[in-house]
């Protein structure tokens, strides 16, 4: 999955509801790519806001616009003459120019054919009764990235106790585990080749990792557990740079689980040998995303209407 970037002040889904209904209200049928083009121009919405995306890669924006067509469509504000097309009807119409100063999710919600199509106090099998959301904002996060949302908190949790462990152990276990993670993602050919090689008189690398069965291409690592306030510096860099040399390497992997100063960062830039750094977060979040030292405790299957079934 894609990484997610940081949450823009971009309107909410419900934000989106009026934005929609005034770009319709010019009695066009618009397609769906064109009407969230639109929209987007309409709101306003920056091109660092365009570019946002959820952790499984789709638009923040089309997503939220999606919502809000959603909502719209359920009240019968708008309609669907054929796939993927939309007009305003004459109850959209009616509701944008009850509520000059916009439509919220309280007013959509309270609409009696959006709770034909959702009721809102639905009955639920346990005998429970489904409640509508609390006006304290709890409602205003489209589902998708509530989920997603959750997620990443979760995992966030995860990623610090993992460096918490990672520094208790010795350093061999570290060592250890960062060519487990390097061969999940792939490095080591089909066999998955890895080799420790740390401990005293190892010149200064703790790993390397065959591309090919005859060893003919390698990459080699060094693997320091530091705690979080011991920074990697320049000079660590320059002494892996120079084990390498030693041993005729052009490429290597250094790996903490603190992480490096700006001197050590500008230095690994800026030298011959290719040297990849890796820090603690993104050791713990490699090691998530890869499989490695963590289990999937629960998968959520998340569907939607399948629209070729009903042509």
């Amino acid at each position: 999955m894609t990484a997610p970037g940081p949450v823009s002040a971009m309107p909410v889904w419900s934000g989106f509801l009026t934005p929609v209904l005034e770009v319709l209200s010019d009695g066009s049928t618009w397609r769906k790519r064109e009407l969230r083009a639109a929209v987007a121009d309409h709101v306003g919405l920056t091109a660092a806001q365009r570019a946002e995306v959820l952790s499984s890669g789709k638009s923040r924006a089309d997503n939220r616009i999606g919502w809000a067509l959603s909502g719209l469509s359920r009240a019968a504000l708008v309609g669907k003459p054929e796939r993927a097309t939309f007009v305003i009807t004459d109850s959209g119409r009616a509701l944008l120019g009850a509520h000059p100063n916009g439509i919220t999710e309280k007013v959509l919600k309270a609409l009696p054919k959006y709770q034909d199509y959702v009721p809102a106090n639905r009955s639920r099998s346990d005998g429970a009764t489904a409640q509508p959301a609390d006006d304290n904002g709890a409602g205003e996060g489209e589902p998708l990235e509530q989920i997603e949302a959750g997620v990443t908190q979760l995992h966030t949790e995860v990623a610090a106790d993992l460096l918490k462990r990672l520094r208790e152990q010795h350093p061999d276990f570290l060592e250890q585990s960062v060519l487990d993670v390097l061969v999940a993602m792939g490095y080591g050919g089909t066999k998955g080749k890895a080799t420790r090689i740390g401990g005293s008189g190892d010149g200064g690398v703790d790993g390397v990792i065959d591309q090919d069965p005859l060893g003919l291409d390698r990459i080699y690592v060094q693997a320091k557990r530091y705690a979080a306030d011991n920074t990697v510096g320049r000079p660590e860099i320059q002494a892996f740079v120079g084990a390498l040399h030693g041993v005729g390497a052009a490429r290597g992997v250094f790996i903490t689980t603190s992480a490096f100063t700006s001197g050590a960062r500008e230095y690994a830039q800026n030298i011959g040998t290719r040297i990849i750094l890796i820090d603690g977060q993104r050791l713990a979040q490699l090691m998530i995303r890869y499989g490695v030292a963590v289990q999937t405790r629960q998968t959520f299957t998340v569907v939607e209407v399948d629209e070729d079934y009903f042509e």
